[in-house]
C-alpha cells in the first residue's frame, strides 16, 4: 500500500517536534490528521499564575491548529483529562504515598498517548499513530520483531520513556524524527517558516509546572499529607539521627532538603514504608547490583530476554549498563548488574536494551 493511502494521526503538543513531524508525514504522502490531547490545566493544579501554559495550554493548541492549517490538514482536540487524572495522576499520588518515585511521563506515553488514543483511532479507521519523539522503529535482528530503537540524537534520545508500548501498538507507530537531531529539526522548521520553530523546551512534569511535587500533593491531595506521619532518619549504623517530615518528601539518591547537620554529604539510600523510616548514608551506601522489576512489557519473545546479557537503563539520564535478567514469577524479574550502580530507585523504570534496541522494560520494585 502506498503512503498516500495510509491514514495517520500525528499527536501534536504544539511544539516544534510534533509540528515538524506532521510536515514530514505530509511531504511523504501520508493522509495526515493532527490531534492534540487536552490532558489537564494549571487552573486545576496550581503552580503558576496563568491558567494554562507549556504543553496542553491554549497557546499550544492554537499552535498545533495553525501548523495543521498551513499544511492543509485537519486538526482536532480531544479532551482526555478524565483518563489522565484517573490513570496518570492517581498513579503519581499513590506511588509517592508508598515511598516510591514515579515517572508520570512513561505512564502517560504508555496508557494515554498510545493505548487510549489508539482505541479512539480504531473508531476513525485510522491505521497509524505518529509522534514527535526522538526514537526509531527498527527490526530486532534475532527475533524479527519491531522494537523501539534509540534516536539519532543521543542527547535527545527518548527511547527510555517508550518501553511500555505494546507490540501490537508499535506495529502501528511511526517516528518521523528518529533520524534527525534537535538542531536539524529546528533548522528545518525555521526554513519552512513554521511558527513553532523557536518554541522552548518543556522540561518539567506537565501537571507540576513549578517542579514542586510536594506543593502539588499538599494542595491537590491534602489527605495524602495528613496520612503521612513524621518518622525517623536512620544512618548506616542503625542510629536515629533526626526526624523526617513524611516519606512522600524523599526519594532514593536525594541529598538536598534533608535538614540534617551531620558534617558530611549524606544521601537517602532507602525508604522503608512499613517502619516509616528514611535510611541515609554515604553515596556508596546507596549502591547495589541486585533489584527486582515488575509490570514488565516485552517487545520480543522472552526466550531472547532471560539469562541473556543485556544493557539496563535505570533512569532517563543514566547510561545503560550490562546486566543479566532472570524470571522470578509471571509478574517479576530479577536484574543483576555486573558492577554496582548508585540510587536504583523503586518506582522508576528499568529499560532493557539489546544494543541500540529496546526489547522490554518495567517498574523497579525492590532493591
Amino acid at each position: 500500500m502506498e503512503s498516500k493511502d495510509k491514514k495517520v494521526v500525528i499527536a501534536m503538543s504544539g511544539g516544534v517536534d510534533s509540528s515538524l513531524a506532521a510536515r514530514l508525514l505530509v511531504d511523504q504522502g501520508y493522509d495526515v490528521m493532527g490531534v492534540t490531547m487536552k490532558l489537564w490545566g494549571y487552573i486545576d493544579t496550581g503552580g503558576r499564575p496563568t491558567h494554562d501554559s507549556n504543553c496542553c495550554s491554549l497557546d499550544d493548541i492554537n499552535n498545533a491548529k495553525a501548523e495543521c492549517a498551513s499544511l492543509g490538514i485537519p486538526h482536532y482536540t480531544l479532551d482526555m483529562s478524565a483518563e489522565f487524572k484517573e490513570i496518570v495522576i492517581q498513579n503519581f499520588v499513590s506511588e509517592y504515598k508508598a515511598g516510591r518515585t514515579p515517572n508520570p511521563c512513561i505512564i502517560c506515553n504508555t496508557e494515554i498517548k498510545w493505548h487510549a488514543l489508539l482505541n479512539k483511532l480504531d473508531d476513525l479507521g485510522v491505521q497509524y499513530l505518529a509522534t514527535g519523539h526522538y526514537a526509531r522503529k527498527v527490526k530486532h535482528e534475532a527475533s524479527g520483531k519491531w522494537v523501539v530503537g534509540r534516536g539519532k540524537d543521543q542527547v535527545k534520545d527518548q527511547s527510555y520513556v517508550l518501553w511500555g508500548i505494546r507490540p501490537e501498538e508499535l506495529d502501528r507507530t511511526l517516528f518521523p524524527l528518529g533520524d534527525l537531531s534537535k538542531q536539524e529539526v529546528r533548522e528545518q522548521a525555521a526554513k519552512a517558516d513554521m511558527r513553532t520553530a523557536d518554541t522552548p523546551e518543556s522540561m518539567e512534569i506537565c501537571f507540576v509546572p513549578d517542579n514542586d511535587y510536594r506543593r502539588f500533593l499538599s494542595e491537590q491531595y491534602p489527605e495524602v499529607i495528613e496520612a503521612a506521619p513524621k518518622g525517623e532518619f536512620v544512618n548506616s549504623d542503625g542510629e536515629v539521627i533526626g526526624e523526617h517530615q513524611g516519606i512522600h518528601n524523599y526519594t532514593v539518591g536525594q541529598r538536598k532538603g534533608l535538614g540534617l547537620a551531620t558534617g558530611e554529604r549524606i544521601f537517602v539510600n532507602k525508604i522503608d514504608v512499613e517502619s516509616n523510616t528514611v535510611h541515609v548514608g554515604s553515596k556508596a551506601d546507596a549502591e547495589a547490583t541486585n533489584f527486582t522489576v515488575n509490570s514488565c512489557n516485552w517487545l520480543i519473545p522472552e526466550t531472547f530476554i532471560f539469562d541473556q546479557k543485556l544493557d539496563v537503563q535505570i533512569r532517563y539520564n543514566h547510561a545503560a549498563k550490562p546486566a543479566r535478567i532472570s524470571r522470578l514469577s509471571d509478574d517479576e524479574v530479577q536484574v543483576i548488574f555486573e558492577t554496582p550502580e548508585n540510587a536504583i530507585t523503586p518506582g522508576q523504570s528499568a529499560v532493557f536494551f539489546h544494543g541500540e534496541a529496546v526489547v522490554g522494560g518495567g517498574i523497579i520494585n525492590s532493591v
